[in-house]
């Protein structure tokens, strides 16, 4: 209370002959000036009276009637300690008069004394006068009187007591109005803590009415930027935070080094700064925005020190923490709805993948799925050839790349190939690991990437980016790294389907395809072709070669006798184990003629390679779409019957419709 030492208003020095009640002030209740008398000084407050008496001295020589009666004397107020603190600065005492000592003996006797005696400048006379407090009549201070020779005549005691009175009234009247001071501040103080809490409530239930973690930052600026207008305030995220808000950006703790921020966000505490700037002093407030889970950012205020109290860092302090628990509670809240959009997501691919077996359809399907689910500007999916050692794109909206096959070493996709880890880029002019040409035909800045693996091994490889930097966030990343196992899980079930659909149309001894998936190659060819030709081998004697050396040795004389027909045959012509030791060849769209130069290849290698040495007897058909019954039994009877000739002519022959063709 005594500490608010204020000058007293030109409206109370005013001289008045009554107590402090007096002072012209507008007219109070009994009760109320009988409740500011009792408030009294107490000896604990004596040591921080200095001050005071002092003023209330001044103020007391301002209302001194007559200036010429102090022309012979000094007046002076001392302390209980025997320090004098007020005194006319225009006046000193004689060394010879030792007013201190007067003024400690009449504090201790607590009554008035006098000393007369001679000095330099004439007869003296000094008076001491004790002051008690009004109510418990405790000595403060002891007022002092010292008059010279032209003036002892006309002094006396009681004139001194007057003066003292008189002074110890404008004691009090600057007592009662630093008390009322104080109060008057307390009274402000809890009006604006009130107006604090009041607009912390609103701000508290505006942020937990909010479940969006953007609207809950905007709210934040609004109310600050409400509270302090002047103020420049920023927020830097520890996390990835997709906002559109200029005032926040990503806190890059390396770039920043040791600033307010990062000490703030690794301290998790309030940090203040004092600066001098040009024309003010400036004051620099790191604030964390934290739950109970993590801090999330920094708020960085900077603003006039003088607009800013002690009060208001603790209320930013509380509008903080308040944000930092709403933030956290809509981050879980949306987190929580993420993942049940993730598991959507992979429920619904999963399903729609495992309806297809066909690789073809899963790559275009899931490129198109995975740009929609992402929302990407570009897509592309490359599987990894083993034949070529080469990437080949399977699925794209990006036309300039269609159908193109990259090394395995290059691009982005080669380099997930060798570190066979997911990749997120958020700004491709700050990436330097590999060039790409995918993201350079596009122009985009920001990408995801994720391996496909099927048995460990990366086969595929996943690329989704954007046209605007920072666009993908580490949910996307992750996201994108499950769908991917989907993905490769869809392509093995996919390529396992499509081995055992072939194992299921060969023969597992000669690697040829078996009749029936013969059959309906040559009824599709059928359908959409002009012509093509049938070739039926048979071995001769294959049952004297079984005897002669075995069931075993007949197997690997059949195995040479496949190996010698797929290897003299075009890759488009299909090549099947008819039954038993006989063997089909279909060559769509050629005649009778040319098939009939591939068949005679075909007997003289088996007849020059084979060990035991072998031979065999072919028989020849064609159809055309001039025929006018067209079926895959007449082909096959057709030929049967011009091998049936063959064998019947002596073996080692091959035989055209019924038409022989010797050697």
């Amino acid at each position: 209370m005594l500490e608010h030492l204020r000058s007293l208003p030109a409206s109370l020095n005013l001289r008045s002959a009554g107590d402090s009640t007096s002072f012209n002030v507008p007219p109070s209740h009994d009760d109320h000036a009988l409740w500011m008398q009792k408030m009294d000084i107490t000896p604990s407050d004596f040591s921080y009276l200095s001050s005071l008496l002092g003023q209330a001295y001044g103020d007391w020589t301002s209302q001194l009637d007559n200036p010429l009666h102090r022309t012979f004397t000094v007046y002076s107020v001392w302390n209980t300690e025997g320090e004098c603190v007020g005194k006319d600065s225009g006046q000193e005492f004689d060394p010879a008069i030792n007013v201190r000592l007067l003024a400690l003996e009449c504090a201790e006797k607590k009554s008035t004394l006098s000393q007369s005696g001679t000095s330099v400048q004439g007869d003296y006379l000094l008076i001491a006068e004790p002051l008690f407090s009004r109510t418990n009549r405790d000595l403060f201070a002891v007022f002092t009187a010292l008059f010279f020779e032209s003036s002892v005549s006309e002094i006396s005691e009681a004139v001194v007591r007057s003066e003292a009175l008189h002074y110890r009234t404008c004691f009090y009247r600057r007592f009662e109005y630093i008390f009322m001071t104080d109060l008057l501040y307390a009274h402000e103080q809890t009006t604006r803590e009130e107006h604090r809490r009041s607009i912390l409530f609103q701000i508290v239930q505006r942020m937990h009415d909010k479940m969006d973690v953007g609207a809950i930052l905007d709210e934040v600026f609004v109310s600050m930027d409400y509270l302090y207008p002047s103020a420049n305030i920023m927020l830097y995220m520890s996390q990835d935070q997709r906002n559109f808000n200029p005032r926040i950006k990503p806190l890059l703790v390396q770039e920043r080094g040791e600033d307010i921020c990062v000490r703030s966000f690794m301290e998790g505490k309030l940090i203040v700064s004092r600066s001098e700037g040009m024309e003010r002093r400036i004051i620099e407030v790191g604030l964390p925005l934290k739950g109970k889970q993590g801090i999330y950012g920094v708020f960085h205020i900077e603003m006039n020190e003088e607009l800013i109290e002690d009060s208001d860092l603790q209320l930013i302090a509380m509008m903080a923490d308040t944000a930092g628990t709403a933030f956290e509670n809509a981050k879980l809240h949306e987190q929580s709805h993420m993942l049940i959009q993730e598991l959507r997501v992979i429920n619904d691919l999963t399903q729609r993948l495992n309806k297809s077996l066909q690789l073809m359809e899963i790559y275009q399907f899931s490129g198109q799925e995975l740009k929609h689910t992402f929302q990407a500007d570009f897509c592309c999916i490359l599987r990894l050839n083993d034949n070529t050692n080469r990437f080949e794109v399977m699925s794209t909206n990006v036309k300039e790349i269609t159908h193109k096959t990259y090394p395995v070493d290059s691009g982005i996709a080669g380099y997930m190939y060798q570190t066979e880890e997911p990749l997120i880029i958020s700004d491709y002019t700050q990436f330097d690991k590999v060039t790409s040409n995918f993201m350079e035909l596009t122009g985009a800045m920001s990408l995801i990437a994720a391996p496909v693996r099927i048995d460990g091994q990366v086969k595929s490889v996943i690329l989704l980016a954007h046209e605007r930097e920072h666009f993908f966030s580490y949910d996307n990343y992750r996201l994108l790294q499950m769908l991917s196992i989907h993905l490769g899980l869809a392509i093995t079930n996919a390529t396992l389907h499509a081995e055992v659909r072939r194992l299921a149309n060969l023969d597992m001894l000669t690697g040829l395809y078996v009749r029936h998936y013969l059959d309906n190659i040559i009824h599709e060819r059928q359908a959409h072709d002009y012509c093509g030709s049938l070739v039926v081998v048979d071995i001769d004697q294959f049952k004297q070669v079984n005897d002669t050396f075995g069931h075993q040795t007949g197997d690997q004389v059949l195995k040479q006798v496949s190996d010698i027909v797929t290897s003299s045959v075009r890759p488009e012509d299909i090549c099947a184990r008819w039954g038993g030791e006989e063997l089909a060849i279909y060559m769509p769209q050629i005649g009778i003629h040319q098939a009939l130069a591939y068949a005679e290849l075909i007997r003289k290698r088996v007849e020059a390679e084979t060990r035991p040495p072998v031979t065999v007897s072919s028989g020849i058909a064609e159809w055309n779409w001039m025929d006018e019954k067209i079926s895959v039994e007449s082909l096959f009877y057709r030929a049967d019957m011009a091998l049936y000739s063959a064998k019947n002519g002596g073996r080692n022959r091959i035989v055209i419709e019924e038409q022989e063709v010797t050697r």
